[in-house]
């Protein structure tokens, strides 16, 4: 895949196999474990207030898991993976604008690194204009990205050079997000959830209610709490990889109102599937939406 900064475009580097979109430099960092530990802080930055908070829509459904992105980073390239897990965390709204990331100490747990490691992808992402960090009672690591207009025609550029690529990401997702909609179904037949019902229910709700600005975030976050409901965190792992490889190209299509009642119509048949226990009816629900986005993007892009 093509690498990409995303956001301000100023200096995040991405690995190979990351989105189709571009990319700047950003100087490599050394790696995690040999550090001396710092002191335990809230945050590296300044004090003051805190951002405000993330929009109430932002807030009706529970907050996605991060620990499927935020599994442990290999450590021969730790800082280059910590900046990508929380890149991807941002990205993809899995935290909101003005939302705040897990304590410090936390964070660093889960991604198995040194909290001083951690720290450097956070003041890497703060200088880049993703997020801000506070000291104080308040304090901690703020996201403060907001989403650029797209470049249209870099990204049609793009995908039309990388046309295999996009062709293997779509069906990358195809894949993961379809089997993701087969096992929940399947899973419910065994043993019904409420609160599984409530929590997707609750997602699709909002992207339901989403304003244009918001409305890729909240669906990004409708898909993924299908993965992340079946409780394997490898599933949760390969659609939000999946959604990251396409991001940009999806938030470049207009959101335009005929299209998004068309896509509620198409979500409701996945969730309704999915509750009925369906699993053959949820993974067709869903091989039938993602057709026609995948027929939009092309034809968009094309």
């Amino acid at each position: 895949m093509v690498n990409l900064t995303g956001g301000s475009g100023r200096g995040v580097r991405r690995r190979a196999g990351g989105p189709l979109a571009p990319s700047s430099v950003a100087p490599p960092r050394r790696g995690a474990g040999t550090e001396t530990e710092p002191p335990d802080e809230p945050s590296s930055g300044p004090e003051c207030e805190p951002e405000a908070a993330a929009p109430a829509d932002a807030r009706s459904a529970p907050a996605i898991d991060l620990a499927a992105v935020l599994r442990p980073v290999r450590e021969g390239n730790a800082f280059e993976e910590t900046v990508e897990r929380l890149l991807t965390i941002i990205k993809l709204g899995m935290v909101a604008t003005g939302g705040r990331f897990p304590p410090e100490r936390e964070l660093a747990a889960q991604l198995g690194i040194s909290r001083l490691t951690l720290r450097e992808a956070i003041r890497e992402l703060t200088e880049a204009g993703y997020v801000s960090s506070r000291r104080g009672r308040f304090g901690g690591t703020f996201v403060i990205y907001t989403r650029p207009a797209p470049d249209r025609a870099e990204l049609q550029r793009l995908a039309q050079e990388d046309g295999d690529k996009l062709t293997d990401a779509l069906t990358f997702r195809f894949a993961v997000e379809s089997g993701a909609a087969e096992a929940l179904a399947t899973q419910l037949v065994r043993a019904p959830d409420a609160a599984i019902r409530a929590t997707l229910l609750a997602r699709l709700a909002d992207v339901n209610g989403a304003s244009p600005a918001d409305y890729r975030r909240l669906d990004t976050l409708f898909h993924l709490s299908i993965a992340e409901l079946t409780g394997s965190s490898l599933l949760a792992a390969a659609c939000a990889d999946a959604r990251w490889r396409l991001n940009d190209l999806l938030n470049a299509i207009p959101v335009l109102q005929r299209n998004i009642d068309h896509t509620a119509g198409q979500h409701q048949a996945i969730v309704q599937a999915i509750l009925d226990g369906d699993a053959d009816r949820a993974r067709a629900a869903v091989a039938e939406h993602l057709e026609g986005t995948a027929a939009l993007l092309r034809g968009f892009l094309g």
